[in-house]
């Protein structure tokens, strides 16, 4: 490989026998994802959750790889994206813990890449108009089926939404004692994964960067102690039925917001944006207590104050649970292209990871 930069023309041979993964970065209110868009080998499978255990099994040393250090950092997210015989790609998650059922950031970000990276579907590719339009997208998931839809402005992607799959309150008013901090009061809800919601002042806790050790700590203890305390349940699949993290609620810091957020997941992972599925799981509650109407629209802030807009467009029944269709609205911004070398003589190929 050469690259000529600052006049100086740069020779780089890959190792012998070293293979290479390529990406393209992006992040969503400042949330970032990293998309494989090469080197990957195909993946068995017909259904999203097929190729997601398939990838598991066999390709889970690329997750830590790509995702944690040197390459990544405990906070990195990331996406696999195949064709799809259900939907137009079928898409999976990967954090610093595993592998995530739904990913509301990700999929504003994909919506973007995807046209702008003119690899959607041909009735959905920006092609060289200007005009002003809209254009629409399905993407298969471990939660289910998610329909996404791209403002387009001058030939670019602008703002993105997507409707969710339906989301609930699981378990209301509960209370768990967390070694160190005492009693916590929280409510679980679903959002295409499953959080425990928390409000943040009662235990002490400020909705700001300069809290970001003790919102870890903190989110890691509770969600740990709400695992033992209450058995979770998808109504339909066992692999999504687990708390995937706590959800930190408090008062708007910017005018015209609704309410701020901080989403603690996996192990210990922060959320930057608002977190899509979370602000879905948030709608279905505050619906569930009367607080918010069909069609009501809040803008939700995240830790650095990047937003997302939800509001509940239908009410429906997911199994035994009175639900809504959340619909969820952001923007993305493509930040980097990588080619990554994984060296079978590196020691630490596999990454690793320092929380």
């Amino acid at each position: 490989m050469k690259r000529m930069t600052s006049g100086i023309e740069w020779h780089w041979p890959l190792p012998a026998q070293a293979s290479t993964i390529s990406t393209i970065d992006l992040h969503t209110g400042g949330e970032p994802l990293r998309v494989i868009t090469g080197g990957l080998p195909p993946l068995a499978g017909r259904t999203v959750l097929e190729k997601r255990r398939y990838f598991r099994e066999h390709f889970d040393h690329l997750r830590t790889g790509l995702l944690w250090e040197p390459r990544g950092h405990a906070d990195m997210y990331g996406a696999v994206v195949t064709p799809s015989q259900d939907a137009d790609f079928d898409v999976f998650f990967l954090h610093n813990d595993g592998y995530s059922t739904m990913c509301g950031h990700a999929i504003i970000a994909l919506t973007t890449l995807v046209l702008e990276a003119g690899v959607a579907p041909a009735d959905a590719k920006l092609g060289h108009a200007s005009a002003d339009r809209e254009l629409q997208l399905t993407f298969s998931v471990p939660a289910g089926l998610i329909h996404a839809r791209a403002e387009l402005r001058n030939g670019k992607v602008r703002n993105v939404s997507f409707r969710n799959v339906p989301s609930f309150l699981y378990a209301r008013d509960q209370q768990v004692e967390v070694p160190d901090i005492g009693r916590v009061r929280f409510d679980v809800a679903y959002g295409g994964a499953f959080y425990a919601i928390v409000e943040a002042a009662p235990l002490g806790l400020g909705l700001a960067p300069e809290h970001v050790d003790r919102l870890i700590d903190y989110g890691r203890r509770i969600k740990r102690a709400a695992v033992r305390a209450l058995t979770i349940a998808h109504p339909f699949e066992e692999e999504l039925s687990f708390l995937y993290g706590t959800i930190f609620t408090g008062p708007a810091q910017q005018p015209g917001s609704h309410s701020r957020n901080v989403c603690i997941f996996a192990a210990g992972e922060l959320d930057r944006s608002a977190t899509g599925s979370g602000v879905s799981a948030r709608a279905a509650l505050h619906y569930s207590r009367g607080e918010l109407r069909l069609n009501q629209q809040v803008t939700i802030e995240s830790l650095i104050g990047s937003t997302m807009t939800v509001r509940a467009v239908e009410a429906t029944r997911f199994g035994p649970f009175d639900a809504i269709v959340p619909e969820v609205g952001g923007t993305a911004h493509l930040i980097g292209r990588s080619e990554f070398c994984f060296d079978p003589a590196d020691p630490l190929k596999a990454g690793f990871i320092l929380r």
